[in-house]
């Protein structure tokens, strides 16, 4: 009775994508975290806005490429490859992003508490998420 309301097959195979893909997610957060010069996780507790409007950005972009990659690659290992690609494409645009503002390192103004340029931080990983998730499908 359960196999002809749901079946069992495509429920496994969904967790088995959200397994990997939200695991891959969490190795690029954790790779974001290890290249900013401060640290995330304590810069989130003392409040510091600027870093939570970039990590939302950082978050939603890799997500969106995850279901990107999810939704164009009838494989699993396709997917998480792909997933991979489109977050070091996020990586090289984080870097184009402070190479094309030599005025102020981008890094040190977040950890500052520089609202505006979180702001921007965060416009431009959406930005380069929904690009390559849109050269990936």
């Amino acid at each position: 009775m359960f196999n002809e309301i749901l079946d069992v097959q495509e429920v496994l195979h969904t967790l088995l994508y959200f397994v990997v893909l939200f695991g891959v997610t969490i190795i690029c957060m954790f790779i974001f975290e290890m290249i900013t010069p401060y640290n995330d996780r304590e810069q989130l507790l003392k409040g510091n806005k600027a870093v939570a409007i970039q990590f939302f950005g950082k978050i939603i972009g890799i997500t969106l490429i995850m279901k990107s990659a999810i939704a164009t690659n009838d494989s699993l290992l396709g997917a998480a490859i792909w997933g991979v690609i489109g977050f070091v494409l996020m990586l090289i645009g984080y870097f184009i992003f402070e190479f094309l503002t030599p005025r102020f390192r981008v890094d040190k103004e977040i950890e500052s508490g520089n609202v505006a340029v979180g702001i921007i931080a965060a416009s431009i990983s959406l930005a380069i998420a929904l690009i390559t998730s849109g050269a990936i499908s």
